[in-house]
This record gives C-alpha cells, structure tokens and sequence, in this order.
C-alpha cells in the first residue's frame, strides 16, 4: 500500500510540475491494473501534508482526475454492468432460443455476475448503499446522474442556440447538490476520518464552479451578446468540463471513500441532516426507513433557572425557533454548540452533525481566513461585532457576528445572526 500510494503521489507531483499528461499516463499503465479511491485520496493528502498548498493541488485536480479515468475499480464494475446490461438489451430484441434465453439469464443473475462485485470489499459496500431507497448515498448517486445529463444539455443549447438562458439557469442547480457535499460529506470525511485532502481540494474546486457558473449566467442575463463572444464560451466550455470531471471524482473517488468508510450511524446522521436540503435535479425520494428521526443529544430534564427567570428545555427551544432569525453559537474554544431550527426559509443550512465540531471545518478553505480573522478579532476585544451586508435570491441579507461576553467581560463565545431584510426594503420602498 505505502508503494503504491508513493507511486501515485510521484505521477501527480509530475503532472504538477508540467510533465505531459501521456507521457505519466504511460507510467500509470505499466504499474497499476486498477486503483482503490483511498489511494488517489491519501496521494492528494500526502501531497498537501508535505507542504503543498491546497490552492495547488486545486489546480493539479482538474489534470490529474484525467490520470485514473477507467482505472478505478468502481468505474471498471460500472462498466462491465453497462457492458452486460447492453448484452441483455441486445439479446432481448433478438429471437433467442429457450437454451440461449437460459445462457443469458445464467449470464446476468449468476456467476460471471457475482464476480465483477468480488473487489476489496469497499465496491461490494457501495454497490449495496446504491441500492437501498432514500440512503444518502443513493441520493448523492441519483443527483450526480442528473447533473451529467443536464451538463449534457447544456453544451447541446449552447451548440443549438435555443433556450440558453433557460437551460442555464436549471444547471445552476448543481449549487444546491455542492452545498449538500460541503455540509453533510466534506467535514466528516475531514474531522471523523482524517481525509483533508480530498475534503479541501474538492470543496474549494465545487466554489471554484459554483462561482464561474454564477458569474457567466449574469453577464449572460445582463447582454444577451457575451454569449457570442470567443472568451465567455471558453470559459463556458472549461467550467462546464470542470463540473463533468468533478461527476466523474465524485462516483469513482469521494462516494466510494464514504461507502468505504462511513459507519451506519453516520449514514443515519447525514440522513437526518439531508432532510433540510432540497433535491438537486432529481424528483424526491421516500426517506430511508431506518434513518434516525431525531439527534441524539446530551442533556439533562431539569428546569433551567437564570436570574430573570425560569422555564423548561420546551419553552426554551420553542422560544429560540420562534425568533425570526437564524442563530448559531460558538464557544470560547470555537466549537459549533447551537443553532436554532426556526420555521423560516433558512439562507445557510446547518446539519446537526456540525455540533460539537470546530467552526473552522464547516467553512470552505476560501472562506476560513475570514472566519478566523472575524472570530480573533472579537475574542480580542478589537471589536464587538462584525456586519456583512449580502444579497441572496435578490434579498438583502445582513449576517452579524456578536461576541458573547459574561457581565464580566470575559469571552464566552460568538453568535452568528442571519436575518432576511427584504421586510425592510420593502417597508420603506412603499
């Protein structure tokens, strides 16, 4: 395991430094037959460990994915079934004899079958995951297969001229499929398991996409001309093979290292959590059946009593849901220890399973500088509080970070505020 993770460290190095992409495959071929996801995952890793900014590696993502297309073991069962399934499609349109039917049917319930699933274990998992209805796999799955189809329907308005804005604008719901993997896959990968490379290199590419897409469509919706011209179609073009690859590291690298690592309770979590996000191109599924309905948290039955006051753990909870605000709080030590789960449209998701976890690992790895410099500046006493004016879905929105100081002064925690002012804006404009 520790050559061959070495040899795919080399080959990504040399693709980083510029070698030609043929010329690294050509090594590739000679020394691998397939490849597991955790080895392209603990070589972005040990790339990252030695020193390698993760904004490097960023970059190197999108040349090297190219390295393992058809080499992963997952990739080559999926093909071997399509290749079956093709067979069967093929052979059902032809008059077979009742002896050939019994072949073909031998063929794809028996041994041949069973076979292409005898992996290492981690493929057999997946495939299992695949299957069970309303599990979060099966709905990463699902919504990847949807993407792949409208990317495909992207190019083909783009080449037809028809419906390009419309077209568009149904892709850019990929944004809702990246937000589930940075908020339910990412941390969890990174904090439970130790896989911080994947976790960061894919995260910051998803914004990198995101971002692109966003831009595009509003020079697009601004001057329906920019679509003509030769700069904004190539990078129509690079973003649009940007989020194909990032299909393709998704299905054969990130959903295999979950299946491969994480526990049913995690699955149930994430599950759980997945029920506050919106379904990404795909209709809605039934939720798994076995999934937990709430979180398990600690905690205790007793009447809580402050000085101006007393109630129980219902009121209490009723009450924090019943402000029309979105409320987090942070602790002294930056760990996620609350959030409200108000009835309201809610602007930024919040899984349960960021609970008792760093803020700093819920964030993307451009935004944590941000988040590290607001909270430091806060604990310090430099400030009190830190505004940032945004707008979402053409609403202003106004995200306000407070630090929480006992009647003493000292640092308790920060409270993140999001709050809708659309109201505002609509009270004064009338």
């Amino acid at each position: 395991m520790t050559n061959r993770t070495e040899l795919l460290k080399e080959y990504v190095q040399r693709l980083s430094e510029g070698e030609d992409l043929e010329s690294v495959r050509a090594d590739f071929v000679k020394n691998f037959k397939d490849v597991d996801a955790a080895e392209i995952a603990k070589a972005e890793q040990t790339l990252i460990e030695a020193g390698t900014r993760i904004s490097d590696v960023q970059r190197l993502c999108d040349v090297h994915s190219a390295l393992f297309h058809g080499a992963t073991r997952q990739e080559q069962i999926d093909n071997a079934e399509k290749a079956v399934q093709a067979s069967l499609n093929k052979a059902a349109k032809a008059a077979l004899s009742a002896d050939q039917q019994a072949a073909v049917n031998r063929l794809n319930g028996g041994k041949q079958q069973n076979e292409l699933h005898r992996t290492d274990g981690a493929d057999d998992n997946l495939m299992k995951l695949r299957q069970i209805e309303g599990h979060p796999l099966q709905i990463f799955w699902l919504e990847n297969q949807a993407v792949e189809k409208q990317l495909k329907a992207m190019r083909h308005a783009l080449d037809s001229k028809k419906d390009v804005i419309k077209t568009f604008d149904r892709t850019r719901q990929i944004a809702v499929h990246y937000a589930k993997k940075g908020d339910l896959l990412y941390p969890v990968l990174k904090k439970d398991y130790g896989f911080s490379g994947p976790s960061d290199v894919m995260w910051g590419v998803d914004d990198e996409i995101r971002d692109e897409m966003k831009t595009l469509y509003n020079e697009a919706c601004k001057n329906a001309d920019r679509m003509e011209e030769e700069a904004w179609q190539s990078r129509m073009d690079k973003v649009l093979t940007r989020a194909e690859e990032m299909v393709y590291k998704e299905n054969n690298i990130l959903l295999p290292l979950c299946a491969k690592n994480f526990s049913e309770d995690v699955w149930k979590g994430i599950a759980r959590d997945m029920k506050d996000y919106e379904f990404c191109l795909i209709a809605p599924v039934p939720e798994w059946s076995e999934a937990q309905e709430t979180a398990n948290v600690n905690g205790s039955d007793d009447e809580i009593v402050l000085p101006s006051g007393h109630f129980n753990k219902e009121q209490l909870n009723a009450m924090l849901d019943t402000i029309p605000l979105e409320i987090t709080f942070i602790d002294e030590n930056d760990i996620n220890r609350y959030f409200n789960q108000n009835e309201g449209t809610k602007l930024f998701k919040r899984p349960l399973a960021a609970l008792d976890r760093e803020v700093y690992t819920c964030h993307p790895p451009k935004v944590e500088p941000m988040v590290r410099m607001v909270i430091s500046e806060l604990k310090s006493g430099q400030k009190d509080s830190v505004d940032i004016w945004n707008e979402r879905s053409g609403e202003p929105v106004l995200i306000r970070y407070m630090a929480v100081r006992d009647k003493n002064g000292r640092y308790q925690g920060t409270m993140e505020i999001v709050q809708h002012m659309g109201f505002a804006r609509d009270y004064f404009t009338k």
